[in-house]
């Protein structure tokens, strides 16, 4: 059996920002089911639900170094859903009321790093691979090469880092090396943690981990050029025999629409005329005209610029003003795209509904009840939202892009092959041509159906991806 533990920043359903909680939250089991041995190490974060905190056992308490300075650090478990989770409590890091975004990130999951090497004789398991998730984990193998690699119960473990988004790096003041990390100078150094005379944590992550992953196929090949590579491109091109891509999954038991409780109502490929259903009624929560034959599309996103807002802002009026169609936006971000969507659905009333909040139940019953899922995203490592659409038969529209770019396939109406409707230039009116095509073939309705069916058998689920990640784990074994 292989030991494998995860190191992540965030899991469902603990806590999540992002769809690095998804990950973290649903691979673990299929691979267990596989006959592997995955547990999962989070911080003990003041924002865990009650319900689980109340569950958890306290294991020890032992010293992390901080540099030179001495931390507490509790050591708690929980098993749920036959997932054994450990959780890395201090509060004065991890007692706040947010997960990221504080002015000693660095310092505090510089910290959460070393626990989770300190805490492995504790817990009496000594994992056979280490599986480091994002910048927030990256020390993890920093650390390993520098204090623990001369320990004999340490030297067999293996490391594998996966880069959920390159965009996010942990970049921090060069003075952290040695009052934070207890490093000597001899690590800053521009093939290990120096960058532009700061530390890069994810830097030090990718150069001291055995193997690298990403979350797509495209998106493994488009970091290692500079316009995706964020000034890391020449160290992903050094490390490309080391690098595999592969695609992100979804909880099919999570996104099921024919048992998800939180949708109108349940459907599934036999009974597909109940997905109308689910429009008329999303129509009618939503203050939307509520009629079926209406074509209604999604944008369940964060709205900051990377996801191609850009573009929606420039046509905008011109969707709303021409085409007979409703759109329905669930999400927060910056405050110029709040602003443009809550001004468009005042001037647009029966056009579009903007919702400035995230809610997951809102969520699932807007996957479940529109028709298009939008998005045209600048870049997308791997995309979790038309995963979802796909699943719940909401075709999604988007830009041939990274993981977007991997997992849908533009419909030929002719051949019939396809699950979505795709562009590839980044550019306003390639996406608005192809909103247009899809609203044209939504009227045919033979051919939509095709699209939706196409759509639903999908496979995105973790199967095929948690193979490929065991063939890692035994390749890391070979080293």
């Amino acid at each position: 059996m292989t030991n494998v533990l995860f190191v992540a920043a965030e899991a469902v359903p603990f806590v999540k920002t992002g769809g690095l909680a998804d990950v973290v939250g649903s691979l673990p089991k299929t691979l267990n089911g596989h006959g592997l041995d995955v547990r999962v190490v989070l911080p003990k974060y003041k924002s865990i639900p009650a319900r689980y905190t109340a569950a958890m056992e306290f294991v020890a308490s032992i010293t992390v170094y901080v540099s030179w300075r001495k931390k507490y650090c509790g050591i708690y478990r929980l098993r749920h859903e036959n997932i054994t989770y450990y959780f890395i409590d201090n509060e004065e890091y991890f007692g706040r009321d947010r997960l990221y975004g504080y002015w000693d990130d660095g310092e505090r999951f510089a910290f959460f790093c070393r626990a989770v090497l300190e805490m492995l004789p504790v817990i009496e398991f000594f994992p056979q691979v280490l599986h480091c998730h994002d910048w927030h984990a990256a020390l993890v193998n920093v650390f390993l090469r520098a204090f623990y690699k001369r320990l004999p119960e340490y030297r067999t473990i293996r490391t594998l880092f996966t880069i959920h988004n390159l965009r996010y790096q942990g970049i921090f003041p060069k003075t952290v090396l040695t009052d934070v990390l207890g490093l000597g100078w001899q690590y800053f150094r521009a093939d290990f943690l120096e960058f532009y005379d700061q530390v890069n944590y994810m830097k030090g992550g990718i150069v001291a981990a055995d193997l690298v992953s990403t979350v797509s196929e495209t998106y493994a090949r488009e970091i290692q050029y500079p316009f995706f590579g964020e000034h890391l491109d020449g160290l992903l091109r050094e490390r490309q025999f080391d690098l595999e891509g592969i695609i992100n999954g979804i909880d099919y038991e999570v996104y099921d629409p024919a048992t998800d409780q939180q949708i109108f109502v349940n459907y599934d490929l036999d009974t597909l005329d109940r997905k109308r259903e689910n429009k008329l009624q999303l129509q009618e929560l939503l203050g939307l005209p509520v009629k079926h034959t209406t074509p209604m599309v999604a944008i369940v996103s964060r709205l900051v610029g990377p996801k191609g807002l850009d573009l929606i802002a420039h046509v905008l009026d011109e969707l709303l003003t021409y085409e007979d169609a409703q759109f329905v936006v669930l999400g927060t971000g910056e405050e110029k795209y709040e602003s443009l969507f809550q001004y468009a659905a005042w001037k647009y009333p029966a056009k579009l509904s903007t919702n400035i909040f995230f809610d997951d139940k809102l969520a699932h019953q807007i996957y479940a009840g529109t028709d298009m899922f939008l998005m045209p995203s600048l870049y997308e490592p791997c995309g979790i939202g038309q995963l979802i659409a796909l699943r719940y038969g909401t075709v999604p529209i988007v830009r041939e892009v990274g993981g977007l770019k991997d997992t849908v396939r533009p419909f030929n109406q002719y051949t019939g092959e396809g699950n979505g409707f795709t562009f590839s230039h980044y550019n306003a009116h390639d996406m608005l041509y192809t909103i247009k095509r899809a609203l044209g073939i939504y009227h045919d309705k033979l051919l939509w159906q095709k699209v939706v069916r196409n759509a639903m058998t999908s496979d995105y689920g973790w199967q095929h991806s948690a193979i490929q990640y065991i063939g890692l784990y035994q390749r890391l074994g070979t080293r």
